[in-house]
């Protein structure tokens, strides 16, 4: 089984002192949120993930999530651990006071989201599909849905899912057959069936609201006409209380390459009771709020397993002997691998991106909650566009860059890797799902290029161009190096930019042939923008620890020399155009 140290003083660094977005400083939820605060929530959360939840996710891979007689039952210790859970208060860490919550920034819970995710994947899955359901209902339900369902769910007792996909339909939810039938009280029947349903059904909690997406009955074909409804596993009494079963059913588990302790389920839906959230045909809407929030919480699922891939990788090549390297160190047999140029390279490759990766979702975390609780309707705005901007190269990039990453660890394992024994094959089994769901990474690329760029708000890209331009425009002499080949990338996003743009008028193919290449290297230059920020702390405050810093400005150095690149490699891909691609015959 893997082993497992919480990042909790890099965590801490970040929190200390990159809070630098000042419309986030001006929050006043927040200003209580102290650093001794912080830090009394990060060790108990790497207590709890270290030594409860990090052993169930070689429990739930052996010893999957089953269904019996229409039962699902989740795996060995599940059940105590997420008592335990819900017991310390885990599930309502961001949630509003108001509710039952602890009312923590974003800024503290994606920590939390990232220690979760790299202990076990498959065990979070069960409550953060609820968070998701918890902020689309407080966000678009009427009082009377909140009062009845909000507190329970933030207090774990009840879970949330999002129901989408259906055998006809992915990515392209128009097509979905689930159907809504109006009632004289005001509710709907909901029939249909879901599939690929995350936590869909399981034996953790007492109720499961489910968040459904349908079309009424005399709602216009297409996207135009669905609805967003709330459909209980059981139907809630008045007082509150649970009621009887609701026409809801598990057809199946999918039989999975990872995630295994986590049950996706096939729902049919035969008449179910459901509330509608949000206004008729503008359900979509309504579930983007989940769905947004769920996209970059899935780019921390990648960054949390690619961290504890790192860590193990580093442990090894600490332990293992194999060949001698060109200036050995070893007067009888072989030196340790750490010693090798290119089990280095590997490991300053996982390092340096991860650490540049928390940076990022620590500015991005800043973002959003200026964009979802400043008073300021312009600042909100602003930090809506950005964070809007941002979620798919997070999603994308962060995933994509953890298969890389957990590909590296099995490497470095070598044949141990590929074993069992080690757990690392099952970190890559485990993210492999991380680029596919919540929108496949191909769909945020072609989203980002055709949606996010610019908005009625204006041209969103360069206004964080000329964000990014400001705030790295530094005058320490130490750190002008970087800042120079900094601009030098920053130039090619910019020309990449006004490529797509032209494009977008004249040849759509060529755009959509580039989107993956353009959604990168956005995605690498914004690491290498965090970078930028991580350097001028470490160089202002060395003297104050001065290891940490020296340690921060070296993995700094091997982006920028290694990683940074490839952002000119995705330029000149994208910009190669897609004649040969739309001409190639396939036979």
């Amino acid at each position: 089984m893997p082993s497992y140290t919480a990042p909790v003083e890099d965590m801490m660094f970040l929190f200390e002192k990159l809070r630098d977005n000042k419309k986030y400083n001006e929050l006043e939820k927040y200003k209580e949120v102290s650093s001794d605060l912080v830090k009394d929530i990060l060790e108990e959360a790497a207590k709890i993930n270290q030594n409860l939840i990090l052993p169930l996710a070689k429990a739930g891979d052996e010893n999957p999530a089953v269904l019996e007689n229409g039962v699902v039952r989740t795996p060995p210790g599940y059940k105590e651990a997420y008592k335990k859970y819900i017991e310390d208060g885990w599930t309502s860490l961001s949630c509003d006071p108001k509710y039952g919550g602890q009312g923590m920034p974003k800024t503290v819970s994606a920590f939390f989201d990232e220690m979760l995710s790299s202990a076990s994947l498959s065990f979070k899955l069960y409550s953060e599909l609820s968070i998701g359901a918890y902020n689309c209902i407080n966000h678009h339900a009427t009082d009377e849905l909140k009062e009845k369902y909000l507190p329970k769910i933030v207090e774990g007792k009840w879970s949330g899912t999002m129901c989408l996909t259906e055998p006809v339909c992915g990515t392209d939810l128009g097509l979905l057959k689930t159907k809504a039938e109006k009632q004289n009280d005001g509710t709907y029947k909901i029939s249909g069936q879901k599939i690929f349903i995350t936590s869909g059904d399981h034996d953790l909690t007492e109720n499961i609201i489910h968040l459904v997406i349908a079309r009424a009955t005399d709602s216009p074909a297409g996207t135009k006409g669905i609805s967003l409804f709330l459909v209980p596993k059981f139907t809630v009494n008045d007082d509150g209380n649970i009621g009887p079963r609701n026409g809801i059913s598990t057809g199946s588990i999918e039989s999975k390459m990872g995630i295994k302790g986590s049950a996706t389920c096939v729902l049919n839906f035969d008449e179910a009771t459901g509330y509608m959230i949000g206004k008729k045909d503008k359900g979509l809407n309504a579930m983007f709020t989940m769905m947004n929030l769920e996209r970059i919480v899935v780019g921390i699922q990648g960054l949390g397993i690619s961290e504890i891939a790192y860590q193990n990788s580093l442990a090894y090549a600490k332990e293992r002997k194999q060949g001698k390297t060109n200036k050995t160190k070893s007067t009888n047999g072989a030196d340790f691998i750490i010693e090798h140029a290119d089990i280095r390279r590997s490991l300053l490759n996982m390092k340096s991106i991860i650490e540049g990766e928390r940076a990022l979702c620590f500015w991005l975390s800043q973002q959003t909650e200026v964009s979802l609780n400043h008073q300021d309707e312009t600042a909100r705005q602003e930090a809506s566009d950005f964070v809007s901007l941002m979620t798919p190269v997070v999603k994308s990039l962060f995933t994509d860059l953890g298969m890389e990453i957990t590909n590296d660890a099995m490497q470095i394992h070598g044949g141990y890797g590929y074993t069992k024994d080690q757990g690392i094959e099952q970190l890559y089994r485990d993210n492999r799902i991380t680029p596919i769901y919540e929108g496949t990474n191909s769909v945020q690329a072609a989203d980002l290029v055709f949606r996010k760029l610019s908005n009625k708000n204006g041209d969103i890209i360069n206004k964080f161009i000329d964000l990014i331009k400001s705030e790295t425009d530094l005058d320490n002499e130490k750190i002008k190096p970087f800042t120079k080949e900094f601009k030098y990338y920053l130039d090619i996003l910019t020309k990449f930019s006004e490529w797509i743009n032209e494009k977008k008028t004249t040849d759509k193919d060529d755009v959509s042939a580039a989107a993956n290449d353009y959604l990168k290297t956005l995605g690498f230059v914004s690491v290498a923008y965090a970078w930028i920020k991580v350097l001028n702390v470490s160089f202002k405050d060395y003297d104050e620890n001065k290891n940490f810093y020296e340690d921060k400005i070296n993995t700094a150095k091997f982006y920028f020399d290694k990683v940074l690149p490839r952002a000119e490699q995705h330029y000149k891909s994208g910009i190669s155009g897609s004649l040969n691609i739309m001409n190639f015959k396939f036979n």
